[in-house]
């Protein structure tokens, strides 16, 4: 019988001693017409239900000329990565899928990875106080990840923290500079409007402007962006 379309767990399983170390599963984007936001629905219920350790996303990539096989244009890589980012926001940096999605397309925004666009949804939120914010609001804003989130509370205990301070700290301030207040900050240009907001971070930085990956790619990548590509902090 023909496949039908992905559909949320629904029942919990017993953990047991089936594979102790943790389970993981494959999807293949692309192949299917689901979109992002029920494919990250799927996830989030496998991780909440399942207890599942891993969810992998995978471009569909034709591997013979059969027509039986979906027609792509192109392997979807770009959307493949945004999927990666939403996944670690769900498991790592307590975002849910309803939060990722609110007042928006059922699909990933293809210019800005889905923490910025839920910061540019969200204006009334920021700019966040780094010294006073807590640990939770921290880790929503955009640069600030899992390693400079932690480092941030526990500096902070020893004296107020400035914008330098946050540099040496690894904060990524190319994005972060928009979202906070800290003494020594200097985003009030821009103040909280989403359009100045989403033009200044699609067009001030050659890195942050979105293309379909291919496999010969090289680029040259800054300290920043290596960090971001290694640990997952964005």
């Amino acid at each position: 019988p023909a496949a039908g379309p992905l559909q949320p767990v629904s029942r919990p399983v017993a953990a047991g001693n089936f594979v102790p170390g943790g389970q993981s599963t494959q999807l293949i984007i692309g192949a299917t017409p689901e979109d992002d936001r029920q494919i990250l629905t799927l996830s989030e219920s496998l991780y909440k239900k399942m207890q599942l350790k891993r969810v992998y996303y995978s471009a569909y990539i034709p591997v013979n000329q059969d027509r039986r096989l979906p027609e792509l244009p192109q392997p979807p890589l770009l959307r493949e990565h945004r999927l990666y980012q939403a996944d670690w926001l769900l498991r790592f940096y307590r975002f849910s899928v309803d939060e990722l999605f609110e007042n928006g397309p059922p699909a990933l925004d293809t210019d800005f990875d889905p923490k910025i666009m839920w910061a540019l949804r969200h204006p009334e939120k920021f700019p966040v106080d780094v010294n006073r914010a807590d640990y939770e609001t921290l880790l929503r804003v955009p640069g600030l990840g899992i390693i400079s989130a932690q480092r941030i509370v526990r500096a902070r205990r020893v004296g107020r923290l400035s914008y330098d301070d946050l540099i040496k700290l690894g904060v990524v301030m190319k994005r972060a500079r928009f979202f906070i207040a800290a003494p020594g900050s200097a985003r009030s240009d821009l103040g909280l409007d989403p359009d100045l907001l989403r033009q200044r971070l699609r067009y001030g930085d050659p890195l942050l402007r979105p293309r379909q990956m291919a496999f010969t790619d090289l680029p040259e990548f800054r300290r920043e962006v290596r960090q971001e590509a290694i640990t997952g902090q964005f």
